[in-house]
């Protein structure tokens, strides 16, 4: 696909499931993948920071080949040369990974997303090229058991009318407080543990975007 196409196929995205098989309940990375695919998201995110080149390299592969025949977009976290390999959709960059004009020279037509903590970051990367920023983290997460420093809901209405580019919002969000991300503005929203822990996947992830989609503010 021509990153247009990609492009057009990120703006329909509710769910963002992000992958951690440490924390999937015994389950695999690929079970979880399954149950994403039957419950209807349209894009995951494979994210697994400890693997050896070589195995996440094999495991982008299997993927790769699931994602495609699902219609689904398949974004690799941090790794260009991953998403590069295994033809992927997209590259996920962090403030300390490839810069954005750089990744954009290597593999023009893959949507790249930037994670992003601040006003300032987020419109720093869409200056850069970025096409997608993540706002966040909002909640206390446990990826990210180091982080102190957590943005709130309310940095989602402060941040996302000054972005040109669609954004999605991750960190510690799950089904008791979903709706406040959504009250907020938020549209594509970012989900590990909140997916890969659930008891049924596919169900939960249905159920999820439901939400998303169906989402009424409640009367004042």
């Amino acid at each position: 696909m021509t990153r247009e196409q990609r492009l057009a196929m990120f703006h329909g995205v509710d769910i963002y499931p992000v992958t951690c098989e440490q924390l999937s309940a015994g389950r695999s990375n690929l079970e979880v993948l399954e149950g994403v695919i039957r419950g209807g998201a349209r894009i995951i995110q494979l994210r697994e920071k400890d693997y050896s080149t070589r195995s996440l390299y094999r495991l982008a592969v299997q993927f790769r080949e699931m994602t495609a025949r699902a219609g689904v977009l398949l974004i690799i976290n941090d790794r260009i040369d991953i998403a590069m390999a295994v033809d992927a959709d997209g590259v996920h960059l962090g403030q300390d990974d490839l810069p954005i004009p750089v990744a954009r020279s290597l593999a023009p037509e893959l949507l790249i997303g930037a994670s992003t903590h601040s006003l300032e970051e987020a419109l720093r990367a869409q200056e850069e090229g970025a096409d997608y920023v993540n706002i966040g983290p909002i909640f206390p997460t446990s990826t990210k058991a180091c982080t102190t420093d957590f943005l709130g809901p309310e940095a989602i209405a402060a941040i996302s009318p000054r972005l040109r580019v669609p954004f999605t919002v991750m960190g510690g969000i799950n089904g008791s407080n979903l709706d406040q991300v959504i009250a907020r503005g938020a549209k594509r929203i970012a989900m590990v543990t909140a997916i890969t822990q659930a008891p049924n996947i596919s169900e939960t992830v249905s159920t999820l975007r439901s939400r998303i989609l169906h989402y009424q503010p409640s009367a004042p």
